[in-house]
């Protein structure tokens, strides 16, 4: 797997076995949507060998924080840091839902949330609404859930419209705004 656009166009990304990780097509099409990012705060949940963080990274975020509790996975992340000499990253070794409390307790804000949970039990559903009870999305930023198509999101909730749907064979990606 490689980065596909910006300054580590072509680099390689290392990922563990056992995890199932973003396409090139759904990884494009993430930033085909998302357009210019230059300067904008990242966090990536559920981060696997972090691609789409180092995707973000690759086209101009100021900011990355990549959460993952696996271990083969945290190994895989730290080796691409350190393969692209990322140093600026933040990680933190959690699971999705601890992670978004401490950093809600850090008054950490992003202009962009991206996850990709495991495909089953409705993970994507239930980060969405932790996301929803810790106010970690910066004001006019978005969550972008990558999700399986059986798992249905909500279209509208309390603090989240859903902005656009696209559909990339089984895979989904749900994009939702925060309301004002």
């Amino acid at each position: 797997m490689r980065i596909t656009t910006g300054k580590y166009r072509n680099r390689k990304i290392y990922f563990p076995r056992g995890i199932r990780p973003t396409q090139d097509k759904v990884r494009k099409a993430i930033f085909d949507i998302l357009g210019d990012i230059d300067g904008l705060s990242f966090l990536e949940l559920c981060a696997g060998s972090g691609a789409v963080s180092f995707e973000a990274l690759s086209r101009g975020i100021s900011e990355l924080t990549l959460v993952e509790c696996n271990h083969g996975a945290i190994l895989a992340i730290k080796r691409n840091i350190e393969s692209l000499k990322a140093s600026s990253c933040n990680l933190y070794y959690l699971d999705a839902h601890k992670a978004i409390k401490l950093l809600a307790k850090d008054k950490k804000c992003f202009d962009l949330i991206f996850f990709d949970p495991p495909y089953h039990e409705d993970m994507a559903k239930k980060i969405l609404q932790t996301l929803e009870a810790y106010d970690i999305l910066a004001p006019n930023g978005l969550i972008i859930a990558q999700h399986p198509k059986a798992e249905l999101l909500p279209k509208d909730s309390e603090k989240f419209s859903l902005v656009k749907e696209a559909k990339y064979g089984d895979t989904w990606l749900s994009i939702f705004r925060k309301k004002e």
